[in-house]
């Protein structure tokens, strides 16, 4: 979790240096939420990048499980309807039958497992699964018994929710409301990309190129870095 008054001051001094401008309670509210959802999708290519590399190198493992472990928040398992239909979900993960994890594969592979006795039994505990072609339903799991309709479980990824910074007018000025406000959910290591890409996004309300380039600039050495 990431205190939003903590980012709102943080921005709010680096915007008023020099007289770049002044970023007002109703423009921070929605240029946080938008720098969290733009970090927030950046998430799952910056995942899919790392896990493409074949590499063994020890710094790419460790930033394939540091992303994950960003999503961590965002993520639960919840049960399948009928074992074949999600819940609401932004995007999915894995799929469980009966604690195991199912594998994807075709419909024709999961047609050979079940006409096989020999190879349909090794399924107990490895369970698979195939997109369905069923109006109303996602997937089709299948395990040693054949189709499974109950038990079966997924990995659920929710969006980040709505942040703001709550306040109360007194004397004509906007004073911070714990009370009215809600925090960041994103992992704490990105206070200083949220505040860079709030003032990134500023900079082009206020109509200031030199805050969007040099909170750009700032952005691009934070993942330069990240990805040496």
């Amino acid at each position: 979790m990431i205190f939003i008054d903590t980012v709102y001051q943080k921005v709010l001094a680096l915007a008023n240096k020099e007289q770049r401008g002044y970023i007002t309670p109703l423009e921070f509210n929605l240029l946080a939420n938008q720098a969290q959802e733009l970090i927030f999708e950046q998430y799952f290519y910056d995942l899919d990048q790392f896990k493409r590399r074949d590499t063994d190198e020890t710094s790419l493992s460790d930033m394939e499980e540091l992303i994950e472990n960003k999503l961590a928040e965002f993520t639960n398992v919840q049960t399948l309807s009928g074992g074949t239909t999600y819940p609401d979900n932004y995007r999915t993960g894995r799929i469980f039958a009966s604690g195991y994890e199912a594998k994807h594969v075709e419909m024709n592979e999961i047609k050979n497992y079940l006409g096989s006795e020999f190879h349909m039994m090794g399924l107990e505990k490895n369970p698979v699964y195939h997109k369905s072609n069923t109006s109303g339903a996602d997937v089709e799991v299948y395990n040693h018994l054949g189709l499974v309709t109950t038990g079966v479980t997924c990995e659920i990824i929710t969006r980040p929710i709505k942040v703001e910074w709550g306040y109360d007018v007194i004397a004509e000025k906007a004073l911070y409301n714990a009370s009215r406000a809600t925090d960041f959910q994103l992992h704490a290591s990105e206070e200083t990309e949220l505040v860079f890409k709030i003032l990134e996004l500023a900079g082009i309300v206020i109509n200031k190129v030199g805050l969007v380039q040099t909170a750009a600039q700032e952005d691009a050495k934070k993942i330069q870095y990240e990805k040496q």
